[in-house]
């Protein structure tokens, strides 16, 4: 089964000024990221703004993202809902049109037991077949949090559960999961600021929104990490947290869409209740941005 490896980047939704999703805009993101080097791609997840789509928008955008990158990498659809029988349509849907996995996240804010999660993810396993899943625990976001114990239980019940996006940045938590053995359990951080912490411990590699804006730097720290030279690695490293710090860690979809439209990429507007950034906001990031790829040898602006 397939694997999410490397710098998977997760990807924004860009929305037309009425609200409506533009598909030119996810096109033209998915070349840019295809074409900067990027590992794999994870649309409709968390970046995405994943809890404002519909069902049939979120299905267009993941027809969108797989036909685009057209097997150059893999892609893997997030599919987690609000709804149980949501998330089994929509990793139904991923499978049929071609996808190479799906991404779960966790039910959202009511509380879940263990037992809950087991069962959940179950039903999600069941319905995907031998499609590849990986569970997607945000806590911070969440509300529920999977234990290293409960995603061992799972990964033995469904064996089409090949691993774990992790995006809570906790170190200790991580190492538990990189003790799963089953079937060589993949272990992916969605800490930015620590990817090359993260890859020394033993995790495949990120999933990243900064590199879905960023790829640049992420894929030259991943590739030089690999290559064994870590001294180097390092001061891209450092490179990479302050795209991270610039673009406040993800906590603002806003300074992604700015930046991407700063790069030339029809990246659109936020989705209310969320706001786009207001101009003093957007100059003072250009500034930013300006002097960080200068640092890094790359262009701010993208030639398309």
């Amino acid at each position: 089964m397939k694997k999410l490896y490397g710098v998977t980047a997760a990807m924004i939704t860009p929305f037309q000024k009425d609200g409506e999703v533009d598909l030119n805009g996810m096109r033209q993101l998915t070349r840019m990221l295809v074409d900067k080097g990027i590992h794999c791609l994870y649309p409709c997840g968390t970046t995405g703004e994943m809890l404002r789509l519909s069902m049939e928008e979120r299905m267009s955008i993941a027809e969108c993202v797989v036909k685009e990158a057209g097997k150059r990498v893999p892609v893997f659809i997030h599919c987690g809902a609000m709804r149980q029988e949501e998330t089994i349509a929509l990793i139904k849907h991923a499978c049929r049109i071609g996808a190479d996995g799906a991404g779960v996240v966790t039910p959202q804010f009511f509380k879940a037991s263990d037992g809950e999660l087991i069962a959940y993810y179950e039903a999600a396993a069941e319905a995907a077949g031998d499609f590849p899943i990986y569970l997607y625990n945000i806590p911070q976001c969440s509300g529920n949090d999977i234990s290293a114990e409960t995603a061992k239980e799972i990964a033995e019940r469904c064996p089409n559960v090949v691993g774990i996006k992790y995006s809570f940045a906790d170190i200790n938590r991580t190492i538990d999961y990189l003790k799963i053995q089953n079937r060589q359990f993949s272990v992916l951080h969605g800490c930015d600021r620590a990817m090359l912490g993260m890859l020394s411990l033993g995790c495949a590699g990120t999933v990243s929104g900064i590199a879905g804006v960023f790829p640049e730097p992420f894929v030259e720290a991943y590739g030089l990490y690999k290559q064994g030279r870590l001294t180097e690695a390092k001061k891209v490293q450092n490179l990479c947290i302050e795209f991270c710090d610039t673009l406040q860690c993800g906590s603002n979809m806003s300074y992604f869409k700015t930046a991407l439209k700063l790069r030339g990429i029809e990246a659109g507007f936020m989705r209310k209740p969320q706001l786009n950034l207001d101009e003093a906001e957007t100059r003072r990031l250009k500034e930013k941005l300006e002097i960080l790829c200068s640092i890094g040898g790359f262009d701010l602006k993208i030639s398309q």
